[in-house]
């Protein structure tokens, strides 16, 4: 029997009704159906090359990385991948429930909570096409009619959500909100805890089938590893095939090492004394300043809890005199603090050598579809200053 081609299945940018995608995507877990490529509407079907054979047996969906630091990639999910992680999140979640969709499923974290949904047995309501805005988050979650409820949010959508009186009530009707995409700032995760609501962050990316570890401890069955230069590894059964006709790519991401198969994350971290993991950034995403490297994600996390700072990006510039300096673009609430006063916060925390050179006060920082920082967009802020 010949291998199966793809099929295209164009997602809207907002979430995806049920008809749309539940039919295809229950087809092809089961295999009785071909395998979907994942794409934007509009989207230029050519670079995953629909009509040729799928090269890995068992696949059940194609998605592409966002592409928010380098170039988008396809990854190619088996439908074993993709049950193995709903269920192992439905498992530490508390069991099957109804989920509200409202992340695009062109996006694995959108694509996962279809994949649970089908598990579970329920119908996912989706959110109404369009900005997202906390009372259409509450009027959608009015729409849920099970018993156990859970939705999967970046920390954008948390934020607005929580700032609203109607979608912060709508928010305690959750047994389990699941927050990824981008680092969360460590005061809205505060606040949304005291407030009795379950916020669990997830890690993942799209080649370990979305999010595997959840508040620092992996899924059932997912293996953590950090290597001696700090790189995050990931094991298990939630491993995507590869990369769609780029074996270069996936022999460079995905290895075996006693006869068990890792995917080397871009990341670097490190284990805390209660065994949790932190994520400390990209391992390329560094600025090396005065010979001093410094990680930006570890910067955005230490502005962030400044109590004026409600959101925070950070990029390395060239420098004359340091080389590279840090760039923080932040929104912030009343009035902006100085960059005297961010470089003083920075250093309660981290090395004061660690701390930003410059700062660039947004009305709103610019995203992707996925909820993460839009880094090209940044730059061009930049090089337009």
């Amino acid at each position: 029997m010949a291998p199966p081609s793809l099929r295209v299945l164009a997602c809207p940018a907002g979430p995806a009704g049920p008809d749309v995608l539940v039919p295809p995507l229950t087809a092809a877990l089961d295999g009785t159906g071909p395998p979907l490529a994942l794409l934007p509407e509009n989207a230029d079907a050519r670079h995953v090359r629909p009509a040729e054979p799928v090269e890995a047996d068992g696949i059940a969906a194609l998605v592409t990385t966002s592409g928010s630091t380098g170039e988008p990639k396809s990854v190619l999910l088996p439908a074993a991948a993709l049950r193995a992680s709903a269920v192992a999140t439905l498992d530490r979640i508390g069991g099957p429930g109804q989920w509200l969709l409202a992340l695009p499923t062109h996006y694995i974290a959108g694509l996962q909570v279809v994949v649970r949904s089908i598990v579970a047995g329920t119908t996912p309501v989706v959110l109404e096409p369009g900005t997202f805005t906390a009372r259409a988050f509450a009027a959608a979650t009015a729409r849920l009619d099970a018993s156990r409820r859970y939705t999967a949010l970046v920390p954008t959508q948390l934020a607005r959500t929580f700032a609203d009186p109607a979608g912060r009530d709508a928010l305690t009707a959750y047994d389990a909100v699941l927050l990824g995409g981008a680092a969360a700032p460590p005061r809205l995760l505060d606040d949304a805890r005291r407030a009795g609501l379950t916020v669990l962050t997830t890690y993942g990316m799209s080649e370990t089938c979305g999010g595997c570890v959840y508040d620092g401890r992996p899924l059932d069955g997912v293996v953590v590893d950090v290597r001696a230069d700090g790189r995050i590894r990931l094991a298990g059964p939630v491993l995507a095939a590869g990369y769609r006709l780029r074996p270069d790519l996936t022999t460079a991401a995905f290895t075996v090492d006693a006869g068990r198969r890792w995917h080397v994350t871009p990341d670097v971290g490190r284990f805390a004394d209660d065994g949790t993991l932190e994520v400390l950034g990209r391992a390329d995403d560094v600025a090396v300043s005065g010979g001093v490297n410094v990680p930006l994600a570890a910067v955005e996390r230490a502005l962030a809890t400044h109590p004026d700072v409600t959101g925070v990006a950070c990029l390395a510039a060239p420098d004359p005199e340091w080389g590279e300096r840090v760039v923080a673009f932040v929104t912030v609430s009343g009035s902006a603090p100085t960059l005297g006063e961010l470089r003083d916060h920075v250093a309660a925390t981290r090395p004061r050598t660690w701390a930003p050179r410059e700062v660039v006060v947004l009305d709103e920082l610019p995203l992707l579809a996925s909820g993460k920082p839009d880094r090209t967009r940044l730059r061009s802020l930049l090089t337009a200053r």
